[in-house]
């Protein structure tokens, strides 16, 4: 049986003037599931995100979130959205904790509901030993955990990922991956978008491979494999992408 519907994308365009960032999508995500969406740099990933998390509006088409348009109520889907940015948004001459804090607020969080959030958030991106220690100090991996962290405050049940490990060391990486691990346990649905073939690999239940705007091909790795007859997923993305070399 198919999980429900978190996210149902419907023939999703987005035109720059001439460019045709996205061209006709359609496709759905499910609850609780891992989705990854690979492609070259100008496929059309970040103009993808950016409709997903409200940030631009499409040209044709729409994203229902829980059933909820994200042309025309973008104010009612936010709750629902967590995003993590591929850049860093936090500021550095304050402590992990305190930048929680900040956050929390810009939420709406205060109070008890406030501080069993930032706890729980600490835990998950483990980093409670060092939440009272100023982000300048942090390495580059526990900002990208802590990033992670602001993006989980609201509770969000769908978690959308720009890149989210890019230039963390083995340790982060490895807190970044039993984190999301521990989130696709909770039910929470998670998009990610990466470079990393192995991350992408390891982790999502079904990956999407875009290309000039277009989706071209969804499935989970066996059945991408069989789809294209290679052994791994670096081969099918060298063959469809070798006009970009």
């Amino acid at each position: 049986m198919q999980n429900n519907i978190a996210l149902e994308v419907k023939e999703l365009s987005k035109e720059y003037g001439k460019l045709k960032a996205l061209n006709q999508i359609t496709l759905d995500i499910y609850d609780g599931e891992i989705f990854g969406l690979i492609g070259p740099n100008g496929a059309g990933k970040s103009t993808f995100i950016s409709i997903l998390t409200t940030l631009c509006k499409p040209s044709s088409g729409d994203v229902y979130i829980k059933g909820i348009s994200v042309k025309k109520q973008p104010q009612k889907v936010k709750p629902y959205l967590g995003f993590v940015p591929q850049d860093i948004a936090l500021y550095p001459t304050l402590t992990g904790l305190d930048n929680l804090k900040f956050w929390a607020g810009i939420y709406g969080l205060s109070g008890e509901l406030r501080n069993k959030r930032i706890e729980a958030v600490l835990n998950t991106v483990r980093l409670t030993e060092k939440a009272n220690d100023r982000v300048d100090t942090y390495s580059g991996g526990m900002k990208r955990r802590l990033n992670i962290g602001v993006a989980l405050l609201n509770n969000p049940q769908i978690l959308i990922m720009d890149e989210p490990m890019v230039g963390v060391d083995i340790k982060s990486r490895r807190c970044i991956l039993d984190a999301l691990k521990v989130l696709k346990s909770e039910g929470k649905t998670i998009i990610l978008t990466s470079h990393n073939i192995d991350d992408i690999e390891s982790l999502c239940d079904r990956i999407a491979i875009i290309d000039k705007g277009v989706i071209k091909s969804i499935g989970t790795v066996s059945e991408l494999l069989d789809t294209y007859g290679k052994e791994n997923l670096e081969d099918i993305l060298l063959e469809l992408f070798d006009d970009h070399r």
